[in-house]
């Protein structure tokens, strides 16, 4: 809103193309990245994850210091009658807990630098299917530029269960060391290197 004058602000007010509740966004996947880090790094409080998992279940809770902690974590809210309920980032914060998260070897196959987004593919998830990735996340965790990254091999921590590539949320990231030679199949990199991103740059 601060980057418009004031007679649009009202335009691009709660904008989903930046909404952290419009599945796919950035800030949607920033949400996911600290809520997992939280969970596996940083975890809540015990006495407030407890209040957290009571609302997973339907439990109403009377601890207002609890939900007061949840509600600035989003992970939880109340409705207009003062009902509390799990947020999808309470979800994602309470699976990351419960879940399994495995070592995976990564490579960045794509970037694209306006777009500030990135193609892996990880391969204890899929070997063929691309993962999109915040391209700030991977220059954050690695120190690399953008240029750098096409082609490098990543070490990170990831949830290698779900289903759906926007699902799976990586960790722990840091430059893998040299690969070996044979690893994988020439052919079978060249056609994973040739997945980009629109306006992308191929590794």
């Amino acid at each position: 809103m601060s980057c418009v004058r004031p007679e649009y602000r009202a335009n691009v007010y709660g904008c989903p193309c930046s909404s952290p509740l419009t599945r796919g966004t950035a800030a949607w996947r920033a949400e996911r990245i600290r809520a997992t880090v939280r969970a596996t790094e940083c975890p809540l409080p015990a006495c407030v994850e407890v209040v957290l998992r009571d609302l997973a279940e339907g439990t109403v809770s009377d601890d207002r210091q609890a939900l007061g902690l949840l509600a600035v974590g989003g992970f939880a809210k109340d409705n207009d009658a003062g009902v509390w309920g799990l947020t999808e980032l309470g979800q994602v914060y309470l699976a990351a807990r419960s879940d399994l998260r495995f070592p995976a070897c990564v490579e960045v196959v794509a970037v694209d630098r306006p777009g500030r987004m990135a193609l892996v593919v990880v391969g204890a998830w899929s070997s063929s299917r691309p993962v999109p990735v915040l391209l700030d996340h991977l220059t954050a965790s690695t120190g690399l530029t953008a240029q750098e990254l096409p082609g490098v091999w990543l070490d990170a921590d990831a949830n290698c269960h779900v289903t759906d590539p926007d699902d799976l949320v990586l960790t722990r990231i840091r430059v893998a060391p040299p690969v070996p030679a044979g690893f994988m199949d020439p052919e079978e990199t060249v056609a994973l290197r040739a997945v980009a991103l629109a306006g992308g740059e191929q590794a």
